[in-house]
């Protein structure tokens, strides 16, 4: 298992400030990051690649891994849009619906594992 780059306590304590009101932009893109991390911990493979823009990009779900150029499994979305269906304030169908979310191919539709539920200790993670 790959080491987490973003520690969980800070993790969690950049989603809990960023869902406060008036969150510094810091702490959304420290968010953002922790939940891309999250749904590479929860959704483990490399057969979707989400993206991110500007802020990151992750690979999630087992099925065939790509190694080179466009993945065929696709995801991309604002980081505001993001954080709101990580998080639950926009269900995966909402963003769809709204065209919010560019999705492609027959592994790219993540409904079935947003939200996340980060619901483990804010201990370290190793």
């Amino acid at each position: 298992m790959a080491r987490r780059r973003i520690k969980t306590n800070a993790g969690m304590d950049a989603v809990r400030a960023a869902l406060a009101e008036g969150v510094a932009a810091a702490e959304f893109s420290t968010a953002v990051r922790f939940l891309l991390e999250e749904l590479a911990e929860v959704a483990p493979g490399n057969s979707v690649e989400v993206r991110v823009p500007p802020l990151g990009a992750t690979q999630c779900i087992e099925g065939p891994r790509h190694t080179r150029g466009t993945p065929p499994n696709t995801v991309e979305m604002s980081p505001e849009t993001w954080f709101a269906v990580a998080t639950g304030q926009l269900t995966w169908a909402e963003a769809v619906a709204q065209n919010l979310i560019a999705a492609s191919g027959t592994r790219a539709d993540l409904g079935d594992i947003l939200p996340l539920g980060i619901t483990r200790p804010t201990g370290l993670v190793e």
